[in-house]
């Protein structure tokens, strides 16, 4: 409950707060782990994405060198699902919010 004269956001606020929350550009970010071989990596960055050798072994020396990789930008519920299935194939991801859109 609210006292009398008090401002309360309404529920259209809120929505369109949620909105922007999912919408936008999300990114797919790989991190480095101390389980996974190079050569695992890659290969796994070739079967989901369909990297060719050439950007699968990009992305795995970013993941190792510099700790982190974004593999993939768009939509957030694609992103999320790529994040899912990088973790079936036991590598650690996240998704982000690309705050430069």
């Amino acid at each position: 409950m609210t006292k009398a004269g008090t401002k309360d956001s309404s529920p259209t606020e809120t929505l369109s707060r949620t909105e922007v929350k999912l919408g936008g550009v999300w990114r797919v970010v790989v991190l480095n782990d101390p389980v996974n071989l190079m050569s695992y990596v890659m290969m796994v960055f070739k079967k989901i994405f369909g990297f060719n050798e050439t950007v699968a072994r990009r992305h795995m020396l970013e993941v190792h060198e510099q700790g982190r990789s974004v593999v993939w930008s768009g939509l957030r519920e694609k992103a999320e699902a790529y994040v899912y299935t990088l973790q079936q194939w036991h590598l650690t991801a996240v998704v982000e919010l690309d705050e430069t859109h």
